[in-house]
């Protein structure tokens, strides 16, 4: 099956968090926190529809100004996902700058704070300096975020001392065109495609669809198109988790929003030798990651967000989480609480290395997102170099 999503970190291991989804058969993305961006050329930023911030500390919000910069001058619509009082924190960024020029401007962001039984909504516009405009909040079931006709997003919430979010997304299915039955009827891929799919996504099937043959253009019934020219399948689903305590809440929330995921990107912020540290700091280890991964049976992990204090040492986190997640460690042996969450088995899967889901690594500026080449955990050096215990991570 073609993967729909191309998930991409946007930033090396040891950078600041923001995960790319770009939607292929749409020309959308999506961006999964707010960090340091400026490696995004401007047509990937111009892609967005939706940012989920999950908390802002300064390594996953600081991009923010970055991306209003791009967007400001554009006729573009955009929307801010995250936690309570992210709204505040997005008004104070605005009251930081003067809008007297603005009032022609047609870009417009509405940001959503999720809290426990409902979104709170507010919008901002540069034609009217940004000043607050409150929406009715939207009742929402629990995990709810956002739901469009080829998009979900899901999420938890963790501590992290703070609210922080850990987010899914998701194709709400996956529509794959049988390319033979395309060559052997002599029908020429174009926009008709994309009709076809939006109509079975929104089950609207009674009208014809002009589609481009060999022979002309021909009016056929979209249901019979369906029928002989779609796979049906479950949709891509991406999950993404950072700066979360290793506890039992926490990790009974990502192991039920992660379940049975195409990827993981899982912070693993210190390696196990340093527990105690990644406990005081409300973090995870790359141990935790592999075993989240192992219970909630993903198909791919991505460990990242690395403490600085470890440079050189990528390749260590890696090994760590592919451990765990392989059952060469068993992290419910050392902690018999974790047991519980192997309740259900898991399907057979592949490793952090697996490339049954492309993956898109995100170019420098000038160069588009779709000419990258694989995307992994590169190590940035051989040697064991480590800052002193004394040092911030």
């Amino acid at each position: 099956m073609k993967s729909s999503f191309r998930p991409a970190l946007v930033n090396g291991p040891f950078q600041d968090c923001a995960l790319y989804v770009a939607m292929r058969w749409q020309g959308a993305a999506v961006l999964l926190d707010l960090g340091r961006i400026d490696r995004l050329n401007p047509d990937n930023c111009m892609r967005l529809t939706h940012v989920c911030v999950s908390h802002t500390h300064m390594d996953h919000f600081m991009g923010f100004d970055h991306l209003l910069r791009l967007t400001l001058p554009r006729d573009r619509q955009l929307t801010f996902c995250g936690p309570p009082g992210l709204i505040d924190n997005i008004a104070g960024k605005l009251a930081g700058y003067t809008w007297n020029l603005t009032d022609s401007y047609t870009f417009a962001m509405t940001v959503v704070e999720r809290h426990e039984r409902h979104l709170a909504r507010t919008l901002f516009r540069a034609s009217t300096g940004f000043a607050r405009e409150p929406l009715p909040d939207v009742p929402a079931a629990p995990g709810h975020l956002v739901e469009e006709q080829a998009l979900r997003i899901d999420t938890t919430t963790l501590d992290h001392k703070i609210p922080c979010l850990a987010f899914r997304v998701s194709e709400a299915r996956h529509l794959n065109v049988r390319r033979d039955v395309l060559d052997a009827r002599g029908y020429r891929p174009g926009a008709w495609l994309a009709a076809l799919k939006n109509a079975v996504r929104s089950e609207t099937l009674d009208d014809a669809i002009a589609v481009q043959t060999t022979d002309g253009i021909q009016t056929i019934a979209a249901e019979e198109l369906k029928r002989d020219l779609i796979i049906d399948q479950p949709g891509q689903r991406v999950a993404y988790v950072v700066d979360a305590r290793f506890d039992p809440t926490n990790a009974q929330r990502i192991v039920d929003l992660a379940r049975d995921a195409d990827v993981l990107y899982c912070e693993s912020r210190f390696l196990e030798e340093d527990r105690d540290e990644a406990d005081k700091r409300y973090h995870l280890t790359a141990r935790h990651a592999g075993f989240l991964a192992r219970a909630a049976g993903v198909r791919r992990l991505e460990v990242f967000h690395f403490s600085p204090r470890y440079q050189g040492m990528a390749g260590a986190f890696r090994a760590e989480a592919q451990a765990e997640m392989s059952g060469k460690t068993r992290l419910e042996e050392d902690e018999p609480w974790t047991a519980a969450l192997l309740s259900k088995p898991a399907a057979p899967r592949a490793d952090i290395a697996s490339d049954a889901m492309p993956t898109a690594s995100v170019p420098a500026r000038g160069h588009g997102l779709e000419h990258g080449g694989p995307a992994g955990l590169a190590d940035v050096g051989n040697e064991p170099k480590r800052l002193s215990s004394g040092e911030r991570s």
